[in-house]
C-alpha cells in the first residue's frame, strides 16, 4: 500500500481547502503557529506546504525538506519565501495573484465612499452621545470625475463600480494601448499632470517601483484642485506621507482613505493621524471571507496537482518544459529577461507590439520559456507579481500583442536573441543578446542595430551625444567627481556625428548626476536603466 503524501498546512487557510487536500488522498498536517524549529522537523518528509504570511520558508528550513516538490502561498506575495533557495533545490513555488482582487476593489470603493459622506465620523459622533447632523454633510459620486491611476486587474474593477455610479473615469497607465482603455469604458490620460486637475478623487493601483515612488508628493498635490479626495490601498511610499500631510493642511485635500502606509504598523506618533477627514485601515485590501476562502481552495487545488500529478500552475520560479529542452535554453533564460527589462525601459510608453527573433540552434528549439521570461522581464516594472504563468495574460490585459519569430535568416552571432518593440506612434526600438565565455554569461550586443557590449548586471547610463574628443572624459569626470565607478563602457557611432555612448555603473546614478549630465551642450538623450 502506497504511503500517502503529506502537506504541511503551516498557516492558516480555509477549511474547504483542507478538505480538498483530503479528499484527493493526501495526508494533510495542520500545524498553526509552529516555530521555526518546529516548521524544520515537520518539513522533513512533506511533499508540499501551504503558508500564508506568517511562517517563513528560509532556505534554512528548506534544507530539512528531503521529499518537498511544492510551496503553495494562499495570497499573491512570496516575500516569505526563499525563491531562489527554492528553485536550487528543486521545489516550484506557486502562488494565488487572483484571489484577492475583488476584496481589494470593493474595500477601494469603501473608502471611496467614506471619503465621500463622513459615515466613520457620524458614527463616532454619535457614540460620544451626540446628535450632530450639520457637521457630517457630505457629497455624491454622481457626476464626479474619479482618476485611476493603474489600470491592472484592480483598477480596472474600480472603474466598473465608478461607471455604476455614473462618474466620469480618467486613468493614467504608461503601459495601457488607447484600444484598451476604450474597451474599459475609460479616458486615458498620458501624462500624470494632465489628469491631476480635473479629478475629484484620485485611487491609486500601482506597484511600487522607483518609477512609482513618491507618484504623489508636493508637486503633484499643488497641480491638483481644492476639496480632491485621495485613496490608497495599493503599496504605501507612492503617496508621500508628509505631502499628504501638507495638502490636508491647507484644505487642498478635503478627504483622503489609507490602507497601506510607508511604514507598516503605522506609526502611532503620524501626524495624519490627528485629521478626522482622514480613514485608515490596517492593510485589509485581502481580508474578506471570500477572498480568504478563495485563496485557501485555489492553493489547495495547486498543491495536489503539483505533488499528485505533476502539473504545475501560476509557478513563480517554474518552466514548464522538457528535462531536455531546459537544458538547452536555461543560459538563456536571464538573457531574455534582461532584454526585455531593457526593451521596456528604453522604449516609449504605450507599446502595441513586441517581437522576439531567435537564430541559430535557438530557432529548432522550444523557445516557451524564452518567451516568457522576455515577457517577465518586460513586466518586471510594470507590474506587481509577474511570473512565468501569468506574463502573458498581464501583456494581454495591457493591449500589448506578442510575436516570437524562428528565424532561418544568418546572424553575427552563433546565437541570438532580438527584441523589438513598436510603440503607438510608429516608433520601433530594438535590442539583442547572446550568452559568451565559459560560464555563458548573458550579453547585450545591440541597441537599436548598434553594438554595444553591456553584461546587464547592475545599472547603466545610456547617451546619445556628440562623436567628438573630450566627451568620454568629460562623462568619466562627472561621474568620478560622484563617486561612481564605471565597470564597463562601449561606445557605438551613429552616423556621422553622434555616438552611443554606454556606461555599466556598481550603483543607480542619482537624479542628480543624470541632470549634471543632460545640461551638457553636447548630450542629447539620456537613459538609466536598471537591471537590479
Amino acid at each position: 500500500m502506497n504511503k500517502k503524501a503529506k502537506i504541511l498546512v503551516a498557516d492558516p487557510i480555509s477549511p474547504k481547502g483542507v478538505e480538498l487536500l483530503k479528499q484527493q488522498g493526501l495526508d494533510v498536517v495542520e500545524a498553526y503557529g509552529s516555530t521555526p524549529e518546529q516548521v524544520k522537523e515537520l518539513i522533513a518528509d512533506a511533499e508540499g506546504v501551504i503558508v500564508r504570511s506568517e511562517t517563513k520558508i528560509t532556505s534554512d528550513v528548506l534544507s530539512c525538506a528531503k521529499k518537498l516538490k511544492a510551496v503553495g502561498r494562499a495570497g499573491v506575495g512570496v516575500d516569505n519565501i526563499d525563491i531562489p533557495s527554492a528553485t536550487e533545490k528543486g521545489v516550484v513555488v506557486m502562488n494565488t495573484p487572483t484571489g484577492n482582487t475583488i476584496a481589494t476593489a470593493e474595500l477601494t470603493f469603501t473608502h471611496i465612499m467614506c471619503g465621500t459622506r463622513p459615515i466613520v465620523q457620524a458614527n463616532n459622533s454619535i457614540r460620544e452621545g451626540k446628535w450632530d447632523r450639520k457637521t457630517f454633510k457630505g457629497s455624491e459620486l454622481f457626476h464626479k470625475t474619479l482618476f485611476i491611476l493603474g489600470m491592472g486587474r484592480i483598477g480596472s474593477e474600480i472603474a466598473k463600480r465608478a461607471q455604476a455610479f455614473q462618474m466620469t473615469v480618467l486613468a493614467y497607465d504608461p503601459f495601457l494601448t488607447e484600444a484598451r482603455a476604450k474597451s474599459l469604458g475609460v479616458e486615458l490620460i498620458a501624462n500624470l499632470e494632465d489628469g491631476l486637475p480635473r479629478a475629484d478623487y484620485i485611487t491609486v493601483h500601482m506597484p511600487l517601483t522607483p518609477a512609482t515612488k513618491y507618484m504623489l508628493d508636493e508637486k503633484a498635490f499643488d497641480k491638483m484642485k481644492k476639496g480632491v479626495r485621495v485613496f490608497n490601498c495599493a503599496r504605501g511610499g507612492i503617496i508621500k506621507e508628509a505631502a499628504l500631510v501638507e495638502a490636508l493642511k491647507s484644505g487642498k485635500v478635503a478627504a483622503a482613505g489609507l490602507d497601506v502606509y510607508e511604514s507598516e504598523p503605522f506609526a502611532k506618533d503620524s501626524p495624519l493621524r490627528e485629521f478626522p477627514n482622514v480613514v485608515f485601515t490596517p492593510h485589509l485590501g485581502a481580508s474578506t471571507k471570500e477572498a480568504q476562502e478563495a485563496c485557501g481552495i485555489e492553493v489547495a487545488e495547486l498543491i495536489a496537482a503539483a505533488v499528485k500529478d505533476g502539473v504545475i500552475r501560476n509557478a513563480v520560479n517554474a518552466p514548464s518544459v522538457n528535462a531536455e529542452t531546459l537544458a538547452a535554453v536555461k543560459p538563456y533564460v536571464g538573457l531574455c529577461e534582461k532584454l526585455g527589462t531593457l526593451i521596456q525601459q528604453i522604449s516609449a510608453n504605450k507599446v502595441q507590439k513586441l517581437k522576439v527573433s531567435f537564430y541559430g540552434k535557438l530557432s529548432q528549439l522550444d523557445n516557451k520559456l524564452l518567451m516568457l521570461a522576455l515577457q517577465k522581464g518586460y513586466l518586471k516594472l510594470v507590474c506587481d507579481n509577474a511570473n512565468d504563468v501569468n506574463a502573458p495574460s498581464k501583456l494581454k490585459h495591457l493591449g500589448v500583442e506578442f510575436e516570437a519569430v524562428n528565424s532561418s535568416a544568418e546572424s553575427d552571432y552563433s546565437e541570438l536573441v532580438v527584441v523589438e518593440s513598436v510603440c503607438e506612434k510608429g516608433e520601433v526600438r530594438s535590442v539583442a543578446g547572446t550568452v559568451m565565455g565559459k560560464g555563458l554569461m548573458p550579453r547585450v550586443v545591440k541597441i537599436d542595430g548598434n553594438d554595444v557590449e553591456i553584461s546587464a548586471k547592475n545599472s547603466v547610463l545610456l547617451l546619445v551625444n556628440k562623436d567628438k574628443p573630450g566627451m568620454v572624459a568629460t562623462i568619466a569626470a562627472i561621474l568620478g567627481n560622484k563617486n561612481y565607478n564605471i565597470a564597463n563602457m562601449t561606445v557605438s557611432r551613429i552616423g556621422a556625428d553622434e555616438a552611443l555612448s554606454v556606461y555599466e555603473l556598481d550603483e543607480h546614478p542619482s537624479s542628480e548626476v543624470v541632470a549634471e549630465i543632460e545640461k551638457l551642450d553636447s548630450v542629447d538623450r539620456v537613459k538609466v536603466v536598471d537591471f537590479s
